[in-house]
C-alpha cells in the first residue's frame, strides 16, 4: 500500500503543473519529439527537460531515443489510476453527505 501511495503522489506532483498537464494533453493526440512538445513554451531547453523528467518518473510519459531524436509517448494507465482513486473519493463523500443529510432531517423532525 505505502508504494501505491508514493506512485499516486508522484502522479499528483507531475499533474499539478500547468506545463506538464498542457504536455500530457498534447501527448494524447499522439508522440512527438523533445523540440515539438518544447515549442509553446517560453523557457529554456534545460528547464523543459526537467518536466518531462518529472512526467517520465511519475510514469505519465516514456521516452525512445532514435539517433538524435527522443520522442515522448504518453501512458495513460496512471490517469487511470488517478480517476479511479478519485471515483473512489468521491463515493465515500457522497456517502458520507447523505448520512449527514439525513441526519439534518432527523434533527429538524425531532424539534418539531
Amino acid at each position: 500500500m505505502p508504494q501505491q501511495v508514493a506512485e499516486l503522489d508522484r502522479l499528483f506532483q507531475a499533474l499539478s503543473d500547468p506545463t506538464r498537464r498542457a504536455v500530457v494533453e498534447r501527448l494524447g493526440h499522439g508522440p512527438a519529439a523533445t523540440t515539438e512538445l518544447a515549442r509553446p513554451f517560453a523557457m529554456a531547453l534545460p528547464s523543459f527537460l526537467q518536466h518531462l523528467d518529472v512526467l517520465e518518473k511519475a510514469g505519465l510519459v516514456t521516452s525512445q531515443k532514435t539517433g538524435r531524436v527522443r520522442t515522448y509517448t504518453l501512458t495513460p494507465e496512471p490517469l487511470q489510476e488517478a480517476e479511479d482513486w478519485m471515483t473512489k473519493m468521491r463515493t465515500l463523500w457522497e456517502r458520507r453527505l447523505d448520512q449527514f443529510d439525513e441526519y439534518v432531517r432527523n434533527l429538524k423532525e425531532t424539534e418539531s
